[in-house]
């Protein structure tokens, strides 16, 4: 390992120490966003301080989560548990809507020896971990609030040897299907990837910006935001994630303000933005700086890229400034991405060849059904293979599993030794060492990495293979009743094959409308684009279809509810038949949430796309 990522901190504090490191914009503190910025040197002197008051309550080893809110104080609360060689358990504040459960169950695994908070954030901690929100977690030997640690104890501090193999913290997986999984990141693992996404973004030390609007708790937000920066003495400027979804042009306009500056976000963050910044909002606002605009998290479509392209390069957006590109949480978040000075690539493959396993292009002349595929670029740093079941790599064309081995993957899951050993110890034939298995299905074409999908996200109907989310996107072009990118395809048991359901959301252009016919559309444009049967269409009102913490499609945890009579209405405007008996499909090896990250972060769905 080069030096370790947090001893950067304490040299920009010394080379640079009133250049700025992190700057918050708080748009709970007014309408145009308060900035709140720490400079390196006060940011190295807060992390500091913070990691003699955690070597109070924890030792070298033990874990600190941090539920605290996103803002500067979650940035020193990291560096001071890296500072510490203490584990830290990114996750979130108690009051955050909608992932209650998750951060019970994430807690609780990881059992730490403290909680690292905000002062605003005390009061919802408390209740937490008193059980108010009803299942009981762990109690922590002290809960630390780091925007009360006095900065004068950074003077106590006297630095320790870090290894490569010390453990840096607990990265837990959006965990759709069963409890989220904590993934082990190493100093080392920390280092190569921000180092590993920093020269595939060929950023420039102390110009080049980060600006961005992702959880810090999510693996894509942290090594973006927080960790890549570091690297270079580079400035990184967030925000909150709402204050993002409340109005999307905000995140356009902290873009706007620098002449070399990268981003990123899941792809539906691109769709929302596009379809809500208005032509007023555009006329002020100037995309030319920005040199990446990294893809990833989700499923990546093809649409989508040319859309936001489309709409907003009146405002000087570069068109090679969308930057797709594949990741997960157990490669520590990055893998892939398009060059930045090209394009993103778009290919469309022959969809029945793509189902049996080959990557045949196809032109608009041949009149055959395509699927087409966005290009996740190469990896920097590490290495990615295409490898069938009997464990031998597979040829450029041929379609197999992901797997990946560099010094950004991560050791092991969090006390789960048979889990572990399933995905971490991969041995490829003819390959030395071991690798990791994704659980992604992909190919290589050209040199580049396309994502097919998930292996046990296969649809299997009469022998033939079909994708979800190929599916998934017929779907919500056959009707504009259906709500875009909030639809799940998945297969049932039946008595002689798997049978495919649709769970899809109505939009509000299903108002008035009968179900019925937008059923019937579905259902002919499914037989016609994929000449495959729709077993039951249902639709559900918005909000219904479950997504894991990184906005993913939760297909398996979607076939639980329907098996378990969730879902009480069909679109044809009769009761649904009933479920087949029996268990949904079990979830593969690799990620909980089956990548994207990670969530996919490529065409695919992998967990995260850096």
């Amino acid at each position: 390992m080069s030096e370790p990522l947090i001893a950067r901190v304490a040299r920009w504090a010394s080379e640079i120490p009133d250049a700025p490191a992190y700057t918050f914009l708080d748009y709970s503190a007014g309408r145009d966003g308060v900035r709140h910025t720490l400079s390196w040197s006060a940011v190295d002197r807060k992390a500091r301080a913070a990691a003699v008051r955690l070597r109070e309550v924890a030792q070298p080893g033990e874990r600190a989560a941090i539920l605290a809110p996103q803002g500067l104080e979650y940035v020193v609360a990291m560096l001071g548990a890296l500072y510490a060689r203490v584990v830290a358990v990114p996750l979130f504040a108690p009051d955050l809507p909608g992932h209650a459960d998750r951060l019970v169950r994430a807690y609780a695994d990881a059992d730490p020896v403290c909680v690292l908070t905000t002062v605003p954030a005390l009061e919802a901690v408390r209740a937490f971990l008193d059980g108010h929100g009803g299942e009981s977690v762990p109690r922590p030997k002290q809960i630390v609030t780091v925007d009360t640690v006095s900065d004068l104890l950074a003077d106590e501090w006297e630095p320790e040897p870090i290894g490569a193999a010390d453990l840096a913290y607990l990265q837990y997986t959006s965990g759709s299907t069963r409890a989220p999984a904590g993934v082990e990141i190493s100093h080392g693992n920390v280092t190569a990837n921000a180092e590993q996404l920093w020269t595939a973004f060929r950023a420039t030390p102390r110009v080049s910006t980060a600006a961005l609007w992702l959880p810090l708790f999510h693996d894509m937000g942290l090594i973006a935001t927080v960790a890549a920066p570091i690297v270079g003495g580079n400035r990184s400027v967030f925000m909150d994630p709402v204050a993002f979804v409340m109005h999307p042009v905000r995140w356009l306009r902290m873009l706007s303000e620098f002449d070399d500056v990268f981003t990123g976000g899941p792809n539906f963050a691109y769709e929302y933005t596009a379809s809500r910044v208005t032509e007023e909002e555009k006329a002020a606002l100037d995309l030319s700086g920005v040199v990446v605009m990294l893809n990833g998290a989700e499923p990546l479509r093809a649409g989508t890229v040319r859309h936001f392209s489309e709409a907003f390069a009146s405002c000087g957006l570069r068109p090679e400034a969308h930057t797709p590109g594949y990741g997960l949480a157990e490669a520590t978040v990055f893998v892939t991405a398009m060059d930045r000075d090209l394009p993103a690539r778009t290919t469309p493959f022959d969809r029945e060849a793509l189902a049996a396993g080959r990557a045949v292009p196809v032109a608009a002349a041949d009149g055959k059904e395509a699927a087409e595929l966005v290009s996740c670029g190469t990896p920097t740093g590490q290495r990615v293979r295409i490898v069938g079941p009997d464990g031998t790599a597979r040829p450029d064309g041929e379609v197999g599993e992901i797997w990946i081995q560099g010094p950004n993957v991560a050791r092991a899951y969090w006390r789960d030794e048979e889990r572990s050993a399933e995905v971490f110890g991969g041995v490829l034939a003819g390959e030395d060492g071991t690798w990791l298995r994704t659980g992604d299905l992909g190919v290589v074409h050209e040199g580049e990495l396309y994502v097919t999908g998930r292996i046990k996200d296969l649809i299997i109907v009469d022998g033939r293979n079909h994708y979800p989310q190929d599916v998934e996107a017929t779907v919500q072009e056959a009707d504009p009743a259906v709500r875009r990118d909030h639809v799940a395809a998945f297969a049932v048991p039946g008595e002689e094959t798997e049978r495919l359901v649709v769970v899809a959301e109505r939009s509000r252009r299903a108002e008035g409308r009968d179900p019925a016919e937008i059923a019937a559309n579905a259902r002919a444009a499914v037989a016609r684009r994929h000449d495959l049967r729709l077993h039951e269409f249902v639709l559900v009102e918005a909000g219904a279809v479950p997504r894991t913490s990184s906005g993913k499609i939760a297909r398996r945890a979607c076939a639980r509810a329907y098996l378990d009579g969730a879902f009480t209405a069909s679109a044809s405007g009769s009761a649904p038949s009933s479920p087949p008996s029996g268990p949904p499909p079990s979830p593969p090896p690799g990620r909980s949430d089956g990548p994207a990250g990670g969530t996919g972060a490529g065409s695919g769905s992998g967990d995260a796309g850096a």
